[in-house]
């Protein structure tokens, strides 16, 4: 939308992380003032490597700082924010359950009640996460199904998404909610989730790791599909109508573990034949998303391929690993 983001005051937390430097890119191309929650300087994120820090506003700090993110939001004049950070890997969250709940649990509430406080927010978009919905036989997910996690991350995931959903029922809050499959691209360096480990272990000539047996299925989001979801979302959000609601984005290409794997080996010409663990313990065996709610109301489609978008994922690492 033409000049939606000029000048405005954008409040972003997991800028760190995978898609915050790649939307923090976008939203200062199109003149829009970035404020940064980071807790951690990653040198080797993308936030350096795009040459981002010196033209965004860090906030230091995490998201259990209550009194922090009220005096970013009330001082910077916020009026846009894309709450995209949490403990996000399922491993980790298995480990440490309570440091995972404090993130993204009282993190979402911390910032909700901030913004419930502060009536110049005028869009929130939260990023769930598929796993929001836990486990399903019949699939795809869709909005409407209920929010049923088991395990550490996937409950985690579920109670902010019902949070976001109380403070826009009891307090009319601006807030939508978007659920995204699984993010991929370059930037992830949390080299223990199956894309950037396998595409990290073929550059060195290591045969790939898979931890369960294969045979799981998932949808794999392009991280550069992602960051024209979000800004989708929040411009649509001028329109009351919506707020309050859920959007599941994905590219509707649902693949098993295994064959994702042997598709990233052919495109880097390996020959390397993957290892098949059959260790993993509390994830969901199968997870995929319909998207059809995004297409109707918000004129929305994915726009990346799998291939195109590993294609340019395995790139970016080249470039990474070569530097």
């Amino acid at each position: 939308m033409k000049n939606f983001w000029q000048n405005k005051n954008v409040f972003m937390t997991g800028g760190t992380g995978l898609l915050g430097p790649w939307l923090t890119r976008y939203l200062i191309e199109r003149g829009a003032k970035i404020i940064l929650l980071v807790r951690d300087d990653v040198p080797s994120s993308n936030l350096h490597r795009m040459d981002l820090m010196d033209r965004v506003t860090i906030a230091r700090g995490n998201l259990e700082d209550y009194f922090l993110i009220r005096r970013v939001v009330n001082e910077y004049e916020i009026e846009v924010v894309f709450h995209l950070g949490a403990q996000t890997i399922v491993s980790v969250a298995n480990r440490d359950p309570l440091s995972t709940f404090e993130t993204n649990i009282k993190g979402t509430w911390n910032l909700l009640e901030v913004c419930r406080q502060n009536q110049g927010v005028r869009q929130i978009v939260v990023s769930s996460s598929d796993k929001a919905y836990g486990e399903k036989e019949k699939l795809p997910y869709f909005e409407d199904d209920p929010l049923r996690g088991l395990h550490p991350y996937d409950v985690s995931k579920s109670c902010a998404d019902l949070i976001c959903q109380t403070y826009h029922k009891t307090y009319a809050l601006p807030v939508c909610i978007s659920r995204c499959a699984n993010l991929y691209g370059g930037g992830d360096l949390n080299f223990s989730r199956i894309i950037p480990g396998t595409i990290r272990s073929v550059l060195f000539n290591e045969s790939p790791v898979i931890r369960s047996d294969g045979k799981y299925i998932r949808d794999y989001f392009y991280v550069e599909d992602a960051v024209l979801a979000f800004i989708n979302l929040a411009e649509k959000m001028q329109d009351k109508k919506i707020h309050g609601e859920a959007f599941n984005f994905s590219s509707a290409m649902p693949i098993s573990v295994l064959e994702l794997v042997n598709k990233i080996l052919k495109l880097m010409g390996a020959k390397l034949k993957p290892k098949i663990l059959n260790a993993a313990k509390n994830e969901i065996k199968d997870q995929y998303l319909s998207a059809e709610k995004a297409r109707r109301l918000l004129g929305w489609k994915s726009k990346y391929s799998l291939d195109v978008g590993l294609e340019n994922t395995i790139a970016w690492y080249k470039d990474y690993f070569n530097r």
